[in-house]
This record gives structure tokens, C-alpha cells and sequence, in this order.
């Protein structure tokens, strides 16, 4: 995979609807295209465009194991909605063991170091097993979620994961991704409606002020770029 490859792909889809995206990808590339969800919203839209249309697309999710009670409710009951399996993937017990028994639960509140190691051993080790052998990575990033994410194309080349990466939503405002879950009846994570807009793991999100950046609520106490690692140009 290289730039030209990625060009051609943003020429044969740039008339396309997302649905005749999605579609498209799984045709060319059969049991190769996977959708990594943790629930929120933007994630919702797209599990419902793959649900809905049947397209033959893998979803799968992260469970690091310190995710929000309502994170798992949403996810039952997207599971009962479309009746469609979603695969789940697991830190490696053995590394979670090692990192409490060496720094404890709360490790990740010390320093940007100690939450990245936990980040990594929770979230990227596993994404590099979910993402394994396949071909397109489609993802629900927003160019308006975060200043790391301005740049981004709907196609780009994943170097950290080498794959080909999937922005489908880019260029979607909070607001149209709210009007869509609404028309369409769509499973949301309750949280949403108590001020959390980005959720991830339970510790390190706290819902944000009517005032504050989309992303303020993850990793708070921080004043780094907030990214985890899984959205990251460069191998950890």
C-alpha cells in the first residue's frame, strides 16, 4: 500500500455515499474490513450504516477492562437491536497482572508514561491483534474532536498499524452526528446526556463544561495531546 494506492481509492469514492463506501471496501477487499467501535456516538452512526445495510463488515470492540457500566449497557443493547455478533478483544491478563502488581491500580493518574503503558498494554495490544490480517481499518474520528485530528483524510495509510485507515465521519459536525442517532433510533450511551461526549475507560473520563474542548474530559489531568495510541502516526 502506498500514496498512489490511497489516491485511487479517494477517485473511485469521491461521489459515493457512505453506505455505497462501506460496500464498496467490503466488495474489494471480502473479510478484510473491519469497524472498531467503543460505542460513542460517531461509532453508533456507523454501526448502524453497516447493520442496517447488512454489509459484510467485522465490527469488533475494546474491552480494557475499566470501561463504564453504561458503555456496556449500550453495547447489549446494540447487540439486540441489529443482530449482529461484535467481536471483542481482551488485554493479555499477564500484562494487566504485571502492572498492578507492580504499580497498582491507579498508575496512570502518576505521570503520561504510566497512563500511555497502561493505554498500550489495554488498548493498542490488543487493537494490533483485532486489526491483524486485515486490510481497511474504519474508524468514527472527527477532524472536530481534536487539533491531532484537523489533518486527517477520509483514506490514509496507518504506519503504527500498517492498514489502510477508514474516516467515514470526518468531516460530520457533533450535531449531525446527534440528528442521525435521533431520526434513526440509534442505542446511545447515557453518559451522553450528562455532559461526556468522549468516553473511554472509566477512570480517565469525566463529562466536560458547556465552555470546554470536545475531548477535555479524557486523560483531565493532562496537558499532553491526549491521544492513547491507537490514532498515533508513529509506532509505539
Amino acid at each position: 500500500m502506498n500514496a498512489k494506492d490511497i489516491e485511487v481509492l479517494l477517485d473511485i469514492t469521491k461521489d459515493f455515499s457512505l453506505e455505497e463506501t462501506l460496500s464498496f471496501l467490503a466488495k474489494q477487499y471480502p473479510k478484510e474490513v473491519v469497524f472498531s467501535t467503543s460505542f460513542g456516538q460517531e461509532d453508533q452512526v456507523i454501526t448502524d450504516f453497516i447493520a442496517k445495510n447488512n454489509i459484510d463488515i467485522t465490527i469488533f470492540t475494546l474491552d480494557t477492562g475499566r470501561l463504564f457500566q453504561e458503555t456496556y449497557d449500550v453495547f447489549h443493547r446494540t447487540l439486540k437491536k441489529y443482530k449482529k455478533q461484535i467481536e471483542v478483544y481482551f488485554p493479555e491478563a499477564a500484562a494487566v497482572e504485571n502492572l498492578l502488581k507492580q504499580k497498582g491500580p491507579n498508575s496512570f493518574y502518576e505521570s503520561v508514561e504510566n497512563r500511555k503503558e497502561c493505554c498500550f498494554i489495554r488498548k493498542v495490544v490488543p487493537l494490533r491483534k483485532a486489526l491483524a490480517g486485515n486490510k481497511v481499518w474504519i474508524t468514527g474520528l472527527r477532524a472536530e474532536q481534536s487539533e491531532n485530528r484537523h489533518d486527517l483524510n477520509l483514506f490514509e495509510y496507518d504506519g503504527n498499524f500498517e492498514i489502510i485507515k477508514f474516516n467515514p465521519l470526518l468531516k460530520w459536525t457533533l450535531q449531525e452526528v446527534e440528528d442521525y442517532l435521533k431520526e434513526n433510533n440509534v442505542p446511545q450511551n447515557a453518559l451522553h446526556k450528562q455532559g461526556f461526549v468522549s468516553i473511554g475507560c472509566a477512570p480517565c473520563t469525566r463529562a466536560i463544561l458547556p465552555d470546554e474542548d470536545i475531548r477535555a474530559g479524557r486523560w483531565w489531568w493532562e496537558s499532553s495531546h491526549k491521544e492513547c495510541g491507537l490514532h498515533s502516526a508513529k509506532k509505539e
